[in-house]
């Protein structure tokens, strides 16, 4: 079994992959910079104790952050708990994948993991809607490359800026409105924010599909995804799981020899204090 741990800036989400590529359970916990090794590695130890996972089974680990300062320490917490050296998705190692942009080495560890998982499981050319914190959109063409894409605000992002910016808007849960014409405040605040959200991610397509060529898989994944993209004029398959996918297929193409530690393994750093 196989931990795939994706860190993002609001989540960090683990994910126990089976030999046969299955998933179960997918957990959740906060990202949080300040805590250290210890308190993400009990953290790990309780939840997989309330899913009834044996962190003795765990025979490797992977980790996708795009939240650098974090690397390290959840490379650590592996360690502690599992005995095992964790595999980090960036320089070094194998995917697979072509990555077609100006500076390669700029992209994000989320971004790779989603594009080989597309890659690997889905018709190409394809395109990525990955609502998290940031909204991002992304390209694997016909060839098997990654081509680049747009990075957005997220749905969250947006709706915390209208309230904080405004006097007399209140919080409000993102759900889709009963009509797009509202009649009070916060069923217009909720049209405004869902459909806006909407509007976007078909906007965007549509501009995909005019270089592309409109005979491209769609596919979403993210928090969000499954609300939003479901209201979308484009058909678009919903894979909520799709990045740990990712994770779970770079571990088998970078799968360490028996005895040995990864090649990418990050500079350890002093424990903090």
């Amino acid at each position: 079994m196989i931990l795939a741990i994706d860190t993002g800036n609001t989540h960090t989400v683990l994910g126990c992959i089976g030999e046969d590529g299955t998933i179960e359970p997918v957990m959740r916990l906060q990202t949080a910079l300040h805590r250290t090794e210890y308190e993400y590695c009990a953290d790990m130890y309780r939840i997989l104790k309330l899913v009834h996972v044996d962190s003795r089974k765990i025979d490797g680990a992977i980790i996708s952050s795009v939240v650098p300062g974090l690397v390290i320490t959840l490379k650590r917490a592996v360690k502690m708990l599992t005995g095992l050296d964790a595999l980090v998705v960036g320089a070094g190692l194998k995917t697979g994948l072509d990555i077609v942009l100006d500076d390669p080495g700029t992209i994000a560890a989320d971004l790779v993991a989603t594009a080989v998982a597309a890659k690997e499981l889905y018709p190409l050319p394809a395109f990525i809607v990955d609502m998290g914190t940031a909204t991002k959109i992304t390209v694997v063409d016909a060839k098997g490359r990654y081509i680049g894409g747009t990075i957005g605000p997220g749905v969250g992002i947006s709706l915390d800026a209208l309230v904080n910016e405004t006097s007399l808007l209140p919080g409000i849960e993102i759900v889709p409105p009963s009509k797009v014409i509202a009649t009070n405040t916060i069923d217009a605040m909720r049209s405004g924010v869902f459909y806006g959200a909407v509007g976007t991610v078909d906007g965007i397509l549509d501009r995909f599909e005019k270089e592309m060529g409109p005979a491209a898989t769609i596919v979403s994944t993210g928090g969000l995804a499954g609300r939003i993209t479901g209201a979308c004029s484009h058909r678009i398959i919903r894979d909520d799981n799709l990045l740990l996918k990712g994770l779970g297929i770079l571990y088998r193409k970078n799968r360490p020899t028996k005895g040995r530690s990864p090649k990418n393994n990050a500079a350890e750093e002093k424990p903090r204090a």
